[in-house]
């Protein structure tokens, strides 16, 4: 991700969570965010080695205090890991990178990592906020991917859960989303009646989910209501909550998730990947939306042997489905790739009109070194869209929202695979989702470019591809 727009997303979280302080990762372009003062080890014994080793550390070396080193959280929990506060998040520099470099001898005894940083988990949509998109689709224009045919048998669907923000009040306008249920968006709307940014993220993927695979049960969860974002500390004990409502589903769509410094797993999630790799569920997963090979978990868990059968990581294809969108993550560790270049799908209901205004800057430029008419540069918006959605020459950058809309990321790339996951098992009457899986990979024969290298494309047949420009290259 280009430096200018790794700041714009550090500032729109630190906005969005006040009471957490933050900090970036190093170099301030390794593409992560964490809490400023705070480290992760795992409960018991680990934390309690985490804790001393810190605190002589600190005490021996000039400059640091060990004050502040304690505790911050119960000692056990569910997650098996223990929020450990090394400083005063307040005052000076971050000295969680003094507290990593604390174990630095432990860890070579051990040979594995004790502690890590709490990073912020996040639904990223593309470029890490909203600034181009979404945008309103016209109202003639159909979803996209479109509904795909087929009937709803209550006693067959397909069980696919929803890790986001949860659903917008008036979604069963919609009627794709009649056999959607979930969490409702706890605010959708601020005190000047603009709508908040994120709200409809997880509409939106429903409704993809809806189109591709009719014999779906969908249920949304708001696990991200706030702003999208979580610490990686809660992040756990709430997928754990998603599926201690009503048990584990065929399928979880996450798309949120991180890249680490280390470029090894959450610590915080790993209770939750081992009880998942005891479960027959698919967990079809997000690659991420900063345009770079390092590994976005709990997608890259898809490259682990041991989660290999369990994970499927997606990355997205442009708008015409031949190459990587420029704001797909990319590597060895991305399964496959599914169109994720504005889609369409349902962002709210049809009952009452919402306006949205355009928080930040846009680009001439694509951030992340693509020719093609990409979305960092289009759609943009410089005036208020007129009922035909041309833009006008009114000042606010403001649209009006009332169903349909388009949308780019890894995020709708994520949901079109579960889809077509879900769809295979029915047409295959297909009980285990992992298997359905393997034999939905084993199938493709189609591909896109990726930087060079052909991959393996999954492209519902009722995806539409949408027209890219792409400049003559100079003679």
């Amino acid at each position: 991700m280009a430096p200018q727009r790794f700041h714009e997303q550090f500032d729109h979280f630190q906005r969005s969570m006040p009471d957490i302080p933050l900090a970036m990762g190093p170099d301030d372009d390794a593409h992560f965010l964490y809490e400023k003062g705070v480290v992760l080890a795992r409960d018991g014994e680990e934390a309690l080695a985490v804790e001393d080793a810190v605190r002589t550390h600190f005490t021996d070396t000039q400059g640091l205090v060990p004050d502040h080193v304690r505790r911050a959280g119960p000692e056990t929990n569910r997650t098996g890991v223990t929020r450990i506060r090394v400083g005063d998040p307040a005052q000076g520099d971050d000295v969680v990178p003094h507290a990593l470099r604390a174990l630095r001898e432990a860890e070579g005894r051990r040979g594995r990592r004790l502690v890590r940083r709490n990073h912020v988990v996040h639904i990223a949509p593309v470029n890490a906020c909203p600034g181009d998109e979404p945008v309103p689709a016209p109202r003639s224009e159909p979803a996209n991917p479109a509904a795909q045919e087929g009937l709803h048998d209550p006693d067959t669907a397909v069980g696919v859960l929803v890790i986001d923000t949860g659903l917008t009040h008036d979604y069963r306008s919609y009627p794709l989303l009649a056999h959607t249920v979930g969490d409702p968006q706890v605010t959708e709307t601020g005190s000047d009646g603009v709508l908040r940014q994120y709200v409809g993220h997880g509409t939106f993927i429903a409704g993809i989910v809806a189109s591709v695979a009719p014999n779906t049960d969908v249920t949304v969860r708001g696990t991200l209501n706030d702003v999208g974002a979580m610490l990686e500390s809660e992040f756990g004990a709430k997928l754990f909550e998603a599926v201690d409502q009503a048990g584990w589903p065929d399928i979880i769509s996450l798309s949120a998730g991180t890249s680490t410094g280390s470029g090894e797993g959450l610590i915080g999630l790993e209770a939750f990947m081992r009880e998942l790799r005891e479960q027959r569920t698919l967990l079809v997963a997000a690659a991420g939306n900063n345009g770079s090979d390092t590994p976005f978990w709990p997608a890259a868990y898809a490259s682990l042997p041991e989660y290999a059968d369990s994970v499927l990581s997606v990355g997205a294809l442009r708008g015409d489905g031949e190459s990587a969108a420029c704001f797909s993550n990319h590597g060895p560790w991305v399964h496959v790739y599914a169109p994720g270049e504005r889609l369409t799908s349902a962002l709210t209901g049809f009952d009452t009109p919402v306006p949205y205004v355009y928080q930040h800057s846009t680009y001439d430029t694509c951030r992340f070194g693509s020719t093609y008419a990409c979305t960092c540069r289009y759609p943009r918006h410089t005036g208020v869209l007129s009922e035909a959605r041309e833009s006008t020459a009114a000042k606010p950058d403001q649209v009006m929202f009332d169903g349909l809309a388009h949308w780019s990321g890894t995020s709708f790339a994520t949901p079109a695979v579960a889809g077509l996951v879900a769809a295979h098992m029915t047409a295959h009457k297909e009980c285990d989702p992992r298997v359905a899986r393997a034999q939905l990979l084993g199938s493709v024969t189609e591909s896109a470019e990726v930087r060079g290298d052909r991959v393996p494309a999954l492209r519902p047949p009722t995806w539409r591809p949408v027209s890219v420009v792409i400049p003559a290259q100079p003679v």
